[in-house]
């Protein structure tokens, strides 16, 4: 129960730090633009069209919202992380369990750095994290409208319970879960790819006998972490699409987004126009090729 307490409260601090970058991530993946392009230098010191940055962006925002307006949705992504938290540490209590018990019934272990030993912890964590999604996510989509109505000024999810009523009167219970399957197919995948490409590499790659072999395999999970999560970057990107899809919200509607029947045509949709990486840099951040910048309308097409 400590543990628990331990890990809500970092959880909840870092929730706190880090929730401006994912404003600002969100308002550019549903193509919001409200400055226009300048010109600037690339990593090789050309001269290009670059769009604003995460600083710049910020700045926009405490201009128009102030301070405080960085931190729009950051009640129910609280409420997300807490209650995820404890689901999550819940359902690998059981699951070690559950292993104990096979133990006991003269079932082998596997050995530790094992391929199965891999499979297994997997496995679990797998469970517990789309347990943690599934029961969260009703949260996470309350956050992401409360932060795409920047961009129509919109004051329609002003709280959770509110923004619960709202969602349930307009929705349904299945308002809840939009986005939710390419939000589990992208956690799943990503966790797979990361611990089995991580295993290779600590097994093939990392001799037990070198120096520093901890240090070594901690940043072997690290990079097969980072390398997972940018080729599953598309599935967050539909995911947070579709949780706002057709809700009312103007960022949810033309010309900003179409309406998409199901995730699988959103994801066509962003494939056809190049557009699956959107959001995925918050630096550096090029002009859209072949794209038209609409002042008015604060968007490209």
């Amino acid at each position: 129960m400590a543990d628990t307490c331990g890990q809500v409260l970092l959880g909840s601090g870092l929730t706190v730090l880090s929730h401006p970058l994912l404003y600002i991530k969100v308002l550019i993946q549903v193509g919001h633009e409200p400055l226009a392009p300048t010109l600037g230098r690339n990593l090789f010191g050309r001269q290009v069209y670059q769009l604003p940055g995460l600083f710049a962006y910020a700045k926009h925002i405490m201009k128009v919202d102030g301070k405080a307006g960085l931190f729009k949705g950051i009640g129910p992504r609280l409420c997300a992380g807490t209650i995820g938290t404890v689901v999550h540490s819940k359902v690998v209590q059981k699951c070690q369990e559950q292993g104990t018990l096979q133990l006991l019934d003269g079932q082998q272990k596997a050995e530790e750095g094992s391929l199965q030993h891999v499979v297994n912890e997997t496995t679990k964590e797998m469970i517990a994290r789309s347990c943690a999604t599934i029961v969260t996510h009703p949260f996470h989509v309350i956050t992401l409208r409360c932060m795409v109505q920047f961009i129509g000024r919109e004051i329609k999810y002003s709280g959770v319970f509110d923004s619960i009523i709202t969602v349930y009167r307009e929705e349904g219970i299945l308002g809840f879960f939009a986005g939710l399957i390419p939000r589990l197919l992208g956690d799943v995948l990503s966790l797979w790819i990361c611990n089995l490409l991580a295993h290779v590499i600590n097994t093939y790659a990392i001799d037990d006998s070198m120096s520093h072999t901890g240090e070594m395999k901690n940043c072997s999970q690290a990079v097969t972490g980072f390398f997972a999560s940018m080729l599953t970057y598309p599935f967050v990107l539909v995911s947070n699409l579709m949780a706002v899809n057709n809700c009312g919200l103007a960022g949810g509607l033309p010309p900003y987004a179409s309406v998409y029947p199901t995730w699988v045509d959103c994801w066509r949709h962003l494939s056809r126009e190049g557009n699956t990486s959107r959001g995925s840099s918050l630096f550096f951040r090029k002009l859209p090729a072949g794209k038209m910048y609409a002042i008015d309308q604060k968007r490209f097409f």
